[in-house]
């Protein structure tokens, strides 16, 4: 038993290896998951429809708001750049999806959203680790 917990707790040195790739691998998906929308004002404006559908006010703007929310959060992610307030910016926004969308779906559909929510709130409290720009800031 005792060699289980001293081998397990060695994992924990790896924790600034594994807050940078979750934060790659997050701010990574957001970027590509945007990325059609912030290229094609047609595609904008599909996202713009799909939320007017969803009955969100101002769809055009929301649809701006969360495209760009989503990602800056991306950027800054991957940088390692301000990753407690993108944290807390990605959970609001994927926590709005999630009330005013996913909820209706199912839990498997909302998985994802929640993920992000989850993700959001991970970053927000730990922030981004040892190998970020954050982390560059905070030793000075």
């Amino acid at each position: 038993m005792a060699f289980g917990r001293r081998r397990s707790a060695g994992f924990a040195g790896y924790s600034d290896a594994a807050l940078l790739l979750a934060r790659l691998v997050v701010g990574g998906f957001l970027i590509w998951g945007v990325w059609d929308n912030i290229q094609s004002a047609a595609r904008m404006a599909e996202f713009a429809r799909f939320l007017a559908g969803h009955g969100f006010p101002q769809p055009k703007w929301m649809a701006l708001i969360s495209v760009w929310a989503q990602f800056a959060c991306g950027v800054t992610f991957v940088l390692g750049f301000a990753t407690r307030w993108a944290g807390l910016l990605c959970a609001v926004n994927f926590a709005v999806a999630v009330a005013m969308v996913d909820a209706r779906l199912g839990i498997r559909a909302a998985f994802p959203a929640t993920s992000l929510i989850l993700f959001g709130l991970l970053f927000a409290t730990l922030g981004a680790g040892r190998y970020a720009i954050d982390a560059m800031f905070s030793r000075r």
